[in-house]
């Protein structure tokens, strides 16, 4: 087995956060009484909504800004969204879906194999911080990508990126470099 070869690696996907503008004042109170499945915080200023399907949660600042978390992919999170936006419009707000972005990628990969961290650290010290005493896995920063990893001994990874073209390239990239530290 050596690193070149092709390894089929799953990539889940837990968390997609998008954001995206109303271009409208929201009256958060009226979204607080009228609206479903809400939670009005008012000493911070913000609504959270929830939706069933997809199952995203989503909070509403009254500047129109929208920001929606828990989806499982980057086209489940515009559809979200623009439910969200549907139902806001519902309640009578002039609501303009814009400046849609996907802002946030976590994914969980398993590798094959466990990892020696000291060695991969070792190894890999310019992109590599591993503190044992304060956290138990490895931080891996990409800059190129703008991703960071956290590489477990038992193998499992988890991936953290501006979106999923990201996240999948980060795996792709880090692949080699914990195979040369497997156990």
């Amino acid at each position: 087995m050596d690193a070149d070869s092709d390894v089929a690696l799953d990539i889940l996907i837990t968390n997609v956060v998008c954001v995206f503008r109303t271009r409208c004042h929201l009256n958060l109170r009226k979204i607080a009484l009228e609206g479903a499945n809400v939670i009005y915080k008012r000493d911070v200023g913000k609504v959270l909504m929830k939706l069933r399907k997809p199952r995203i949660t989503a909070t509403i600042w009254s500047s129109g800004k929208v920001i929606c978390t828990g989806a499982t992919s980057e086209e489940e999170a515009k559809f979200g969204a623009r439910r969200l936006a549907r139902s806001l419009q519902k309640l009578g707000f002039q609501v303009i879906f814009t400046d849609f972005k996907v802002v946030n990628v976590l994914a969980v990969c398993n590798m094959p194999f466990e990892i020696r961290l000291p060695e991969f650290t070792k190894n890999n010290r310019s992109h590599a911080s591993y503190e044992p005493e304060l956290h138990p896995a490895v931080c891996y920063r990409i800059k190129s990508l703008r991703a960071t990893l956290q590489i477990f001994s038992t193998g499992s990874i988890t991936v953290t990126g501006p979106n999923v073209k990201a996240v999948a390239s980060a795996v792709e990239q880090i692949y080699p470099f914990v195979f040369e530290s497997r156990k």
